[in-house]
C-alpha cells in the first residue's frame, strides 16, 4: 500500500497561527494582574477621603473689669466708710500728715481771705492726719453729698454748733471724744493737733461707705481742651497753684507760694485732676472771735468750672440739684467730663474771682516773649 504524505509547510504555518491566538489572551491576562490596572485600583483606594471630627472652638470668657472707687476711679475691691477731716492750710501747717492718701481734697475760703482744706478719705485711712482745724458753715452742704460720713474737726464757733449737730454727718470731733486725737510736741499750737483716722472711724460704725457722687473717670482725656501747664488762684491772704509735671503726668500742688509738702515722703502733694468750681459765695451769719466774717460757698445749684488733666483744660458746667445729690461735670456737648483716676483736688472759688490758666511757652528761635501766660476766660 502506498503511503500518503502530507506536506509539512502548511502544517507549520497552522501551528504558528494557533500559538499566536493562544498567546495573546494569556499576555492580556498577565497584564491585567499588574502594571497600570493594579495602580489604578490602589490610587482609587488612597484617594477616598478620611473624615475626622471638627473640634469645637475654645471660647475664653472676657475678664470682668475690676471694680473701681467712685471717688478716685482706681481699683477698689469693696466700698469703704468715708472719713472727712478739716485741715489747716497756712504755711504753719506744712508738711501735712496723711493728706497724700486722701481721695479728694477741697480748698475753701474762710475768714480774712485765708483757706482751709477738707480732705476726704475712704480708699486709705492713715493713722496720722493733720493738723486738724475747725469746721465752717460751707462744710454742711458740701459733705451732705457723701451721705453720713465721719467728720473730724477740732471745734467750731459756738453759734454754729447747733447747725453742725443737725447736719447728716457723724461728728467725731474731740467734743464727742478725744481718744483719737493727740498733740505733737514738735509743732506749735494750734498746728499740732492730729487725728488717728483708724481710731476715729471706729467711733462712727454707721458711717456711709463711698458711693457715686457724680464723678466720671477715664484713663484717656476727652477730645479738645486747651493747653494748661499751670493754674493759679489767689485770695486776700492765700494762694493755690498747680503746675503740670510731664514726667509724672500729675499736677504739683503749691499752697501759699510754697510747694505743698508731705510728711511721709519728699514727693510732695500731687493731683491727678484739678477742678476749679466757681460758686456763689456770700457773707454768712457767722463771725470768728476777731470779728472776721465766715463766707458761705454755695455748692448746691449749677455753675461753671474748669477741669485740668494731662496738661490741658476744659471749660465745663457743674450741677448739683439738692444736698443729697452728687455733683456732675459736663462738657459743652452734654457728655460727662472724665477725670483722670487718682487724687482729685477741687477748688471752691468765688465766681467773682478768676483763675489764671497758663499755657506752654511756644518754641522760638529768638528771645522769649515777655508774656508767658494767659488768664482763663472762664468765670463763674
Amino acid at each position: 500500500m502506498q503511503e500518503r504524505r502530507i506536506p509539512i509547510g502548511p502544517l507549520r504555518s497552522t501551528a504558528i497561527i494557533i500559538a499566536i491566538v493562544i498567546a495573546v489572551p494569556a499576555v492580556a491576562a498577565v497584564a491585567s494582574c499588574s502594571g497600570p490596572a493594579n495602580s489604578s485600583v490602589d490610587s482609587s483606594a488612597t484617594a477616598r477621603p478620611t473624615s475626622s471630627p471638627t473640634p469645637d472652638p475654645i471660647i475664653t470668657p472676657a475678664a470682668a473689669p475690676l471694680p473701681t472707687s467712685p471717688l478716685t476711679g482706681l481699683t477698689e475691691m469693696s466700698p469703704a466708710p468715708v472719713l472727712v477731716v478739716k485741715l489747716d492750710n497756712t504755711r504753719n501747717a506744712q508738711p501735712h500728715a496723711g493728706l497724700t492718701d486722701a481721695d479728694i481734697v477741697y480748698i475753701e475760703e474762710v475768714e480774712y481771705g485765708i483757706t482751709r482744706l477738707a480732705a476726704v478719705f475712704s480708699s486709705t485711712v492713715p493713722e496720722r492726719i493733720g493738723p486738724v482745724r475747725s469746721a465752717r458753715i460751707t462744710d454742711i452742704d458740701l459733705l451732705a453729698q457723701y451721705g453720713s460720713p465721719a467728720f473730724a474737726f477740732s471745734g467750731a464757733q459756738r453759734k454754729l454748733l447747733p447747725e453742725l449737730a443737725a447736719a447728716p454727718f457723724i461728728d467725731i470731733s474731740p467734743n464727742k471724744g478725744a481718744s483719737s486725737y493727740s498733740r505733737d510736741s514738735n509743732r506749735r499750737a494750734p498746728y499740732n493737733y492730729f487725728l488717728d483716722g483708724t481710731v476715729g472711724l471706729k467711733r462712727a460704725e454707721d458711717a456711709t461707705v463711698d458711693h457715686d457722687i457724680g464723678f466720671t473717670f477715664s484713663d484717656e482725656p476727652p477730645a479738645g481742651g486747651s493747653p494748661a501747664m499751670k493754674a493759679r488762684m489767689e485770695w486776700s491772704y492765700a494762694s493755690a497753684s498747680f503746675s503740670y509735671d510731664e514726667q509724672t503726668r500729675l499736677y504739683r500742688v503749691h499752697l501759699n507760694g510754697e510747694r505743698a509738702k508731705a510728711e511721709e515722703h519728699d514727693r510732695g502733694q500731687n493731683a491727678s485732676t484739678v477742678i476749679i468750681q466757681y460758686v456763689d459765695q456770700q457773707p454768712s451769719a457767722y463771725f470768728d472771735k476777731g470779728g472776721g466774717n465766715t463766707p458761705h460757698a454755695d455748692t448746691i445749684g449749677r455753675g461753671r468750672a474748669v477741669v485740668l488733666r494731662d496738661g490741658r483744660s476744659w471749660d465745663v458746667r457743674w450741677s448739683r440739684p439738692d444736698a443729697e445729690s452728687g455733683t456732675t461735670f459736663t462738657l459743652a456737648d452734654g457728655s460727662s467730663m472724665p477725670f483722670k483716676p487718682g487724687q482729685q483736688w477741687i477748688v471752691l472759688l468765688d465766681r467773682d474771682r478768676t483763675a489764671k490758666i497758663t499755657a506752654p511757652v511756644p518754641a522760638t528761635a529768638g528771645p522769649l516773649p515777655a508774656q508767658t501766660g494767659s488768664s482763663s476766660p472762664s468765670r463763674g
